[in-house]
Parts: C-alpha cells; sequence; structure tokens
C-alpha cells in the first residue's frame, strides 16, 4: 500500500488574508464570480455566532464543501484535551496545520481527502483558515473558562459539578441507546494516618500524585472526578462490568506497585475501588449506592483491592 501523501505547515494567517484579498480584487477586475470571497465572507459572519468549538468546526467543514472539498476533518488542543471528527476520516492524502496567533497555541486542524491536496488547494484552504483565527481563539478561551468551573483546584480532577453533569447525561445516553455504563468509586487507603504524618501539605501531594496516576491509566472518554476528601469516582462510559474490572485492577496497581515520594521521604500509597454497572431502570442514586456498598466492601476485606458491586 502506498504510504499517505501528507503535508504539514504552520499558518500565517495574516499573509493568507493578505492572499486572499489581492485573490479577491483580481477576480473583480477580470469580472470572475467572488466564490472564495463570498465564502471567506460568509464563514467571517457565520464563525461569531458560536463559542462551542465543535460547532465552530462543523459549521467551517460544512460551508467549505461547496466550494473546497474534503473528506474528513480532525482537530485537537491538547491543553484542554479535545479531540475532534468530522466527516469520514483515514482518506490517504492529508493536510496538517499547527494554528496560532502571536504566542497562543490554537491547536493543530488536519484536512483529509481521497485526492491529492495540489498546491491550489492548499492556497485557498489556507486563506479560509483564517476565518478561524478570532473565533477559535475565543471558543477556546471559553473553554477554559468553563473548565477551571468545572475542575478540582488542588487535583485537576473533574469537581462535584461536573460530576453531576456528566452522570445525569451519561445515565440517559444509556437508558435511550442501551449502551453500558459503569462506575468506580475508590478513595485512598490509610489517608488520616497520612496527613497526621505528613501533615496536610502532604496529603494534599499524596492526592494529586495519585490523580496524576490514575490520569495516565484512563482512556480520553473516561472521566476522573473528586467525590469529596479522599474519595474519587471515575466515570467509564460504553464500558461493561468485565472491563471496568479490567480498569479497576489496572488503577489499583497503577498506586500499589510504583513508590512514592512525600517531602523526599519513600512512602507506600494504595487504593480502594469498588465498581458498579447500570442496570435499567434503576436511579442514579442507586447506582451510585451500589458503587459505594462495593467500595465499603473492599475496604472491610483489607483494602488495596477491588470489590464488584452485587
Amino acid at each position: 500500500m502506498p504510504s499517505p501523501d501528507q503535508t504539514s505547515n504552520t499558518v500565517d494567517f495574516e499573509t493568507a488574508r493578505k492572499q486572499l484579498l489581492a485573490a479577491s480584487q483580481a477576480a473583480k477586475h477580470s469580472k470572475r464570480p467572488l466564490t472564495l470571497a463570498d465564502l471567506y465572507r460568509q464563514l467571517n459572519l457565520r464563525l461569531q455566532t458560536s463559542l462551542e468549538i465543535d460547532r465552530l468546526l462543523e459549521m467551517f467543514f460544512t460551508d467549505i464543501q461547496g466550494v473546497l472539498p474534503f473528506a474528513a476533518l480532525l482537530y485537537r488542543h491538547e491543553e484542554t484535551d479535545l479531540q475532534l471528527t468530522l466527516g469520514s476520516p483515514a482518506a490517504a492524502h492529508t493536510a496538517s496545520y499547527r494554528l496560532h496567533y502571536e504566542a497562543e497555541e490554537l491547536g493543530e486542524i488536519i484536512l483529509q481527502d481521497t485526492q491529492r491536496i495540489d498546491d491550489h488547494r492548499l492556497n485557498q484552504l489556507e486563506a479560509l483558515l483564517g476565518c478561524l483565527l478570532f473565533p477559535l481563539r475565543n471558543a477556546l478561551t471559553y473553554r477554559r473558562a468553563v473548565q477551571a468551573s468545572l475542575r478540582d483546584q488542588l487535583t485537576g480532577a473533574g469537581n462535584r459539578s461536573a460530576m453531576n453533569q456528566a452522570l445525569a447525561r451519561e445515565i440517559e445516553l444509556a437508558r435511550r441507546h442501551g449502551h453500558p455504563l459503569s462506575l468506580i468509586m475508590l478513595d485512598l487507603d490509610h489517608f488520616k494516618d497520612l496527613n497526621d504524618s505528613h501533615g496536610h501539605r502532604g496529603g494534599d501531594e499524596a492526592l494529586q500524585r495519585v490523580v496524576s496516576r490514575l490520569k495516565r491509566q484512563l482512556r480520553n472518554v473516561d472521566m476522573l472526578f473528586r467525590y469529596g476528601g479522599e474519595e474519587f469516582l471515575v466515570l467509564l462510559s460504553n464500558t461493561d462490568a468485565k472491563d471496568a474490572a479490567l480498569v479497576g485492577e489496572r488503577l489499583r496497581a497503577a498506586v500499589d506497585q510504583h513508590p512514592f515520594e512525600i517531602d523526599g521521604q519513600p512512602v507506600h500509597l494504595s487504593i480502594s475501588l469498588g465498581s458498579a454497572t447500570y442496570r435499567a431502570p434503576e436511579t442514579l442514586e442507586q447506582l451510585l449506592q451500589r458503587a459505594d456498598a462495593a467500595l465499603y466492601r473492599a475496604k472491610r476485606s483489607g483494602r488495596n483491592q477491588l470489590s464488584i458491586a452485587l
């Protein structure tokens, strides 16, 4: 199979804007229709109507199809943990751009197509990408603000407000479509003893280190929330009981089998976990109660283990 044809660039938005204006004026003087310029103006108006990044990119991808069709658009922004895919990905030819304005990173956008992307199409694409500059920048600012309001300041995990929103949404999706949904409740073992030995600063450091380690074991679609104190909840969408148990054991081992240092001193940390999988038509409260009861059994049975809800 031939290797994909791939183009990677950095967008200079000011140059792209000047190129488009020059092309528009040339077309005007030659009486040719200003198709590309009309699209540019349309995008400039439409992309001012939303602060949701997925909506912005959907409008951009949809609007350019009539003049500059592509099979798929992929976007990622690592800082805000955002990945979006539109269209039909895995096409053979790609054009990749890292978007930025001055020192601000605006993410990476990848356009894919089944046909070769020649220089003419690239020039048109780069001109139109200029329309995304300020709308995308504003949307990222808004996304950061929303994320900050839904994040636990100490650990970086989601807070209770974010957890309640996500649980309500995922329960509704599980009921409507019959998708599996699992929860894992966990907490740090003997956390009071650690606080007594190392103080609250040491306890805070332990929570931060454990959360960092847990996140490395989870998929992008999995969600980790601070339930309260040293207790956390992992939301596993589209995950059945068997797979949830595998995730739980992976989380337990990640904490138990690797050394920690608190204030320069070696400390052994472990977690106890309780896993529950949604059973229609139970309520969210019932699901949480089963996960909590499983966590209690794990702690009562000796800690540093996973218990499956009955």
